[in-house]
């Protein structure tokens, strides 16, 4: 018996992150239940954003443009860039307005069990960046993983060729934080981090 459009509503929901499918019925429903307050626009929405939307070429974010806003905004640093693993991680640090700079998105990280290496990730881009002498800095913003760090110490092997200074984000004990509730790798790392007052 074939699946109903229903069905295959849901199951497609589903594979958006956050959405198991129970939350991918209620989704579901919601919008079949407001077509015209949600669904038809949503499906503007999404057909727009699959027509306009394009990759920057230069540093890999979203945009209506390429290269992108971040890229051709004249009020950047330019000699600062900011290396994430993907547009999440950029839109998070734009979110918070603390970065000033430019950014190189990877495109991932590297992962022996996935199967990923060098050449699958945008690295060899960002050693040309690197290698163009306009930098003075390339902040790398890995997560927090094993293959997190496993890609910020490869970058940072390659980029040690370069005239080029190699920091990362601090880690350690978040604002806020309370010890009692923050795992056992964490604390160490704050501990290792810490400093003088």
């Amino acid at each position: 018996m074939p699946d109903s459009a229903i069905d295959h509503l849901v199951r497609l929901l589903g594979r958006l992150p956050g959405l198991g499918p129970r939350s991918a019925r209620r989704v579901a429903l919601d919008l079949l239940r407001h077509r015209e307050q949600l669904l038809t626009p949503l499906m503007q929405a999404l057909e727009d954003a699959s027509e306009k939307v394009r990759e920057c070429g230069t540093c890999g974010n979203l945009d209506l443009q390429d290269p992108c806003g971040i890229c051709t905004d004249p009020k950047r640093d330019r000699s600062l860039l900011c290396v994430v693993e993907d547009v999440a991680d950029l839109w998070a640090l734009e979110r918070a307005q603390v970065f000033r700079g430019r950014y190189h998105v990877l495109g991932g990280v590297l992962s022996a069990l996935d199967g990923v290496g060098p050449e699958d990730l945008r690295i060899a881009a960002l050693v040309d960046r690197a290698g163009n002498g306009e930098l003075s800095e390339v902040i790398l913003a890995m997560n927090a993983t094993v293959d997190g760090q496993t890609t910020a110490h490869y970058i940072s092997d390659r980029l040690k060729e370069g005239h080029v200074a190699v920091s990362r984000l601090a880690h350690g004990v978040p604002v806020g934080g309370e010890l009692d509730y923050l795992d056992d790798g964490t604390l160490q790392t704050a501990l290792k981090a810490r400093r003088p007052l």
